[in-house]
């Protein structure tokens, strides 16, 4: 799947699906490598890693990469302080995701309502001092120092969307139980903190929209489409990444072929035709609310777009996915996922899929 060699082939067979994206490709922030550079010098004097090969995978991540394809333009700054986030959140998501013994479900919720309330209360001292802690506190208070306060409370949504989405998947994990595909469709998304990402375009790129607008019911459902569409493309590159963990891991892969009784190959076809339906859906919609829109509503559907394919570029060159830690002792710094893209929907359908957690998306579209 990947270009790099791997001692063990993946479950999802020799290479990825066709990616069904028509929307500009290959942008990222002129500042970028300056961005990173300033970045690995902030993990380095926090010492967020503990050793050089934690180093290495943290690195592999990508942040700063993903951070300035989903910002393509805008202060350097905010860019800054978000690719920080970044680095930071995949730790925690790591730590997560781990499988370690310590890792249950009581205390991924604790962590998480103790960092959400770090983030309303700085001073409140709910974590244990440490690396990451310290680190964590840095973040926080130059985020409260830079954004508004009505940024801050969506940026503080956006986190909790994301860790209440971790927290969902770790009860999964801990059951042993996979879910329906309906539920999936409706909570898997939240762990990928699409609006904890997009406050932060939206602060880079000073779009002030009206909270009537931005939450307006059309504009959320846009917003909800992509962070489908992201989390599914997610769950393609990321799927060799934890196919050691058993039980299996709570993705849109293994919940189509438990759902099907099929093996995760078999269930490919299925996944990426859901996430086309989806993408089909979200051009549409996009376009709708682009016609006769003001200018920073068009921007952040424009964030939206770079959000959705920005990934996609992401990912493929992140060697957190392209050279799994499960079949490497080291990220292979060249390691890349060779994409193709398809200029057609591999679902031919409009309407809108059996799964009312999707459904109602489609009910936003004028006639």
């Amino acid at each position: 799947m990947a270009t790099a060699h791997r001692p063990r082939p993946s479950r999802l067979g020799p290479r990825l699906p066709a990616f069904y994206c028509p929307l500009p490709q290959g942008l990222v922030h002129p500042e970028a490598k300056q961005v990173e550079a300033r970045a690995v010098e902030w993990l380095d004097a926090f010492g967020l890693y503990r050793d050089p090969v934690e180093r290495a995978w943290g690195l592999a991540t990508h942040s700063a990469d993903f951070s300035c394809r989903l910002i393509p333009e805008g202060d350097v700054e905010a860019l800054l302080l978000f690719t920080e986030w970044n680095y930071w959140a995949n730790a925690i998501d790591d730590w997560q995701d781990s499988g370690a013994a310590e890792v249950r479900t009581a205390a991924v919720v604790d962590h998480g309502a103790r960092l959400v309330r770090t983030l309303q209360d700085p001073g409140a001292a709910l974590l244990p001092d440490s690396a990451v802690t310290r680190a964590l506190a840095d973040l926080v208070r130059r985020t409260h120092a830079l954004l508004t306060p009505f940024q801050l409370r969506r940026f503080v949504e956006g986190t909790r969307d994301w860790l209440l989405g971790a927290a969902w998947q770790a009860a999964g994990a801990e059951s042993g139980v996979m879910p329906t595909l309906n539920d999936f469709a409706s909570l898997g998304s939240l762990a990928n903190g699409t609006r904890f990402s997009l406050t932060w375009s939206d602060v880079a790129r000073d779009i002030r929209l009206p909270a009537d607008v931005l939450y307006s019911p059309a504009l959320e459902a846009l917003t909800d489409a992509a962070g489908f569409v992201v989390s599914a493309d997610n769950d393609l590159f990321s799927y060799d990444k934890d196919d050691h963990l058993v039980p299996r891991e709570v993705n849109l892969i293994n919940v189509i072929a438990h759902q099907e009784n099929c093996p995760p190959a078999g269930a490919v076809p299925a996944a990426v035709a859901l996430r086309d339906r989806v993408m089909v859906l979200f051009l549409a919609l996009r376009a709708q609310l682009a016609a006769g829109a003001e200018a920073p509503l068009r921007r952040r559907l424009e964030a939206l777009e770079h959000y959705v394919a920005g990934c996609i570029t992401w990912q493929s060159r992140a060697p957190r996915y392209a050279s799994p830690r499960n079949r490497h002792h080291l990220p292979l710094e060249h390691a890349r996922f060779a994409v193709r893209y398809s200029d057609l929907p591999a679902d031919p359908g409009t309407g809108p899929p059996d799964l009312p957690a999707l459904a109602s998306w489609w009910t936003h579209l004028r006639s």
